[in-house]
């Protein structure tokens, strides 16, 4: 949880939850998602959403909904491009959540990758694959976080998620595929199904499993 009430400036405080959760899906080798890159982006709008819930500035609404109890800006660049695209509760009508993580998924991606670069995690590099198509990978920066980052969620997946910081990024991880790269052993089955059902427990987390399910049933279908 970032709770940061300043200007964005301080560079060694720990990665918020969407700039972790960038950091454990990105292939640490070739700097491209270890998943769907979509779905990664509407787990990276989950995430976001989250840590405006962890500083009180939205909460569940009816009927799937967010509902914006403050607007004001929380100083962190990536919490307030999220924050500052949901209308205030009781003017425009609240989103539903879904809806939300599917329309601003890119752009919070955009501002997460911004993020990281400012504080030299990684540095952006254009690429042409099969030198025709140009694509950006993220290659490590001079700081490490993403160890740190893979790390922390090792430990949390020792610990059996405790925490309620832990408990959110392992569903999101679940929710986005991402626990298909991240979790190892010979018990992953039964690991990967607990995180299943962490996913299932918090509103935020169905909204993102439901927006990759809709994409993979498009695909299927």
């Amino acid at each position: 949880m970032t709770g940061s009430t300043g200007e964005d400036s301080h560079v060694d405080r720990e990665p918020s939850l969407p700039e972790e959760l960038l950091l454990l899906g990105l292939d640490p080798e070739h700097g491209k998602p270890l998943n769907d890159p979509s779905h990664l982006r509407y787990g990276l709008a989950g995430a976001a959403l989250a840590e405006l819930e962890w500083a009180g500035r939205v909460s569940e609404g009816r009927g799937g909904r967010i509902s914006v109890g403050s607007p004001l800006p929380l100083g962190d660049l990536v919490l307030d491009a999220a924050l500052g695209t949901l209308p205030v509760s009781g003017k425009d009508g609240d989103v539903k959540v879904k809806r939300w993580v599917r329309s601003t998924a890119r752009g919070i991606d955009e501002v997460c990758r911004q993020r990281l670069e400012q504080r030299d995690a990684v540095r952006r590099e254009s690429r042409r694959a099969l030198g025709l198509f140009r694509y950006e990978r993220l290659a490590p920066g001079p700081v490490d976080l993403a160890g740190p980052a893979r790390a922390r969620f090792k430990g949390a997946l020792a610990d059996g998620f405790a925490d309620p910081h832990g408990r959110l990024l392992g569903a999101l991880v679940s929710a986005v595929h991402l626990d298909r790269k991240l979790v190892r052993g010979h018990d992953r089955r039964a690991v990967r199904r607990d995180l299943k059902a962490l996913a299932r427990e918090h509103w935020i987390a169905r909204a993102v499993a439901a927006a990759v399910f809709e994409d993979e049933a498009a695909v299927g279908g």
